[in-house]
This record gives C-alpha cells, structure tokens and sequence, in this order.
C-alpha cells in the first residue's frame, strides 16, 4: 500500500463526514479493531474481548476484524479500509513482522496509532508497543516441564509452528537451550516446523509418530493446531509412554491432560491482550503517549514489550487456571495507564 492510497482513503472518510481525527474525538467517539495476521483459533478470544472492553471502558465500537486470508496484502487492504470508514487505532498480530511496518508508518502519519499484540513488529517501527505471551520464556518453560515428566532422559521433538510467525524463530530458539542445559541427557530429535496449520499439522504429526514413535520420550508443541493433532494423535495411538507439553487451552488438550495423555500445555493469555489492547489503543487515540521510562522489556524484536503472562496448565490446576488468567489480566489492566502513558 502507498502513503498516496492510505490518504485517498482517508480523504475518502473526510468527504463522507466521518470523523478520523482520533485527537478530536471523546473516548465513547473511537472506533477501534482488533485486526489478527489472518485466519487463527488463537485469535477468538479477542471477539470477546472486544465486546467486554467497548462496554467495561465506555469505547464507542471495538470490532473483531479479520482478513480472509493469512497475507499481508489482504492485512494491509483491511487497515486502509477501516482507515476510511473512520477507525481511531487498531490492535494488529502482524501479518508480516517487517513488511507491516510500511503501513503502520502510514496510519501514524495519519494520527492512527497502532499496538501489536500477541506478536511483535520488528523494529524500527511506528508500533507504539508490543504486548504478547513471553514466547522464548513459554518454550523454555514447558520444554523444561517436559523433561521433568520425562523423568530427565530421552529424545524430545519439538512440533513448531508456522514459519512466518515472528513467535516461531524465537521458540525454536528457548526449546534448544532448555535440551542443551541437560548436557546431553535430553537429546533433540527433529524439529518438525509449519504444523500449525491443520492439513500440514495432522500429515506431518502423523507420518512422524508412524515412523519415528520409538524413538521419542517426549514433544514440545509451540503452536495451537500442533498441539491438538499430537494430542489427538496420541490418544488414537493409546500411548501414555511419549509424554507431550503444548500450548494454549483448546478442550482436546484440556481433555488430554485429564485422560493422562498429555503432560501439560502452557496457557496464553489472547483475551487480555486483546482487552487491555483495546484500552490501550483507545487512550491513544485519545492523546495520551508511551512514557519514555516506560517498563518495558527489551526482546530480539522490539525494544517495547509488555509480557501478557504464561502458566503452565497440569492436571493439578485444570480447573483453577482461567481465574488465574483473569487475575492476571485485571491487575494488569488496573496498573497499565499510570505505568505505561501520559495522558493530558
């Protein structure tokens, strides 16, 4: 997309008298959209999540936008539309962790801000912060759990996910150093990547565990889809002995956990990115700004990151975990302005 396209459409909205000028506007005026990379289970809480921000902090309209298709053309199309139909800031999962940052330069230029939410744009960009799931530290951590259920010993497969997701490079990563710490105890197998998608996920799982079942003493899956086929998988196997850390709280992992077939999962927090992400976005448009000693935390990718928070899900606290994600969420929200913003 061009700056020329980006202002047509802005001049468009202008000509239909809608008010873009978030700085102009009360903060029951703003229109705010979550806007995810594309299609993702990941992302469904964030419909949620925007209805219960619109209500809980007076926003006129948050919307759960997303594109037909995981492109970054189609992420950028549907910046510039809702641009022009008036919309004060977006909440975006990049599409691209670079090639997003042409667009977000523009809607800036246009006082739009944007923040990232459960995956970073890398920098330099005009993101105004990053807020996600620790994603090196979840890997590490539950690459960690596995080897404790593995009794310390044996061959681990880790089943990645989709390699243009900016999270990906980065687990990789933390599931190498946490097999390296175990000098050789714990050995990495195969690094099995792009199975989070439904159709490459189930071929690739399974053709895997056909060939390779013997070998392994345990799977560390970083992505949603992943972990539902392994935990599918190994329940139509019937084998308890590969022990299987995933991510995120989908009920056929739940359900896995509670019939012994999966060790644990580690639970994200999508709905407070999106919550807080719309209050945020909101208070932005309203004219506050990012403190300059903000608390950051600095990642590979961007110097302006805020952990959403992580915990891993065990038969010990199944049943407990979701009120410890809304807590989590609420404190967050409850200190976020005063740690993060000015506002005039």
């Amino acid at each position: 997309m061009q700056v020329t396209r980006m202002r047509g459409a802005l001049a468009v909205g202008l000509a239909l008298g809608v008010a873009l000028s978030p700085l102009a506007a009360m903060a029951s005026d703003n229109k705010i959209a979550l806007v995810p990379g594309g299609p993702h289970p990941y992302f469904a809480p964030w419909e949620q999540a925007a209805a219960d921000a619109q209500k809980d902090f007076g926003i006129a309209s948050v919307e759960y936008k997303v594109p037909a298709e995981w492109k970054l053309e189609l992420q950028t199309e549907l910046f510039e539309s809702l641009a022009a139909q008036g919309y004060a800031g977006f909440g975006y999962f990049p599409g691209d962790a670079v090639g997003v940052n042409s667009t977000v330069a523009e809607l800036k230029a246009n006082d739009i801000p944007a923040v990232a939410l459960g995956g970073c744009a890398q920098d330099p960009t005009d993101t105004a912060f990053c807020m996600a799931t620790d994603v090196y530290a979840s890997a590490y951590l539950g690459t960690k759990a596995l080897i404790e259920a593995m009794g310390g010993t044996g061959a681990v497969v880790h089943l990645a996910g989709l390699l243009v997701d900016p999270n990906t490079t980065l687990r990789v990563q933390a599931v190498e150093k946490a097999v390296a710490e175990t000098n050789g105890a714990v050995t990495l197998l195969q690094t099995l990547g792009d199975t989070d998608n439904q159709e490459q996920g189930d071929q690739k799982i399974n053709a895997l565990l056909a060939a390779q079942k013997d070998q392994i003493g345990g799977m560390i899956a970083t992505g949603y889809i992943s972990s539902v086929v392994a935990a599918t998988a190994l329940k139509n196997l019937g084998d308890k002995k590969i022990k299987l850390i995933g991510i995120d709280d989908d009920k056929i992992v739940l359900d896995g956990i509670k019939d012994g077939f999966v060790a644990g999962t580690m639970a994200q927090n999508p709905y407070g990115q999106g919550y807080i992400g719309a209050y945020a976005v909101d208070l932005l448009a309203e004219g506050c700004t990012v403190k300059a000693d903000a608390p950051f935390i600095t990642t590979p990718q961007t110097a302006k990151f805020i952990d959403s928070g992580t915990l891993l899900i065990s038969s010990a606290n199944i049943e407990s975990y979701k009120d410890d994600l809304k807590k989590l969420t609420g404190e967050l929200q409850a200190s976020f302005k005063d740690k993060f913003l000015s506002c005039p």
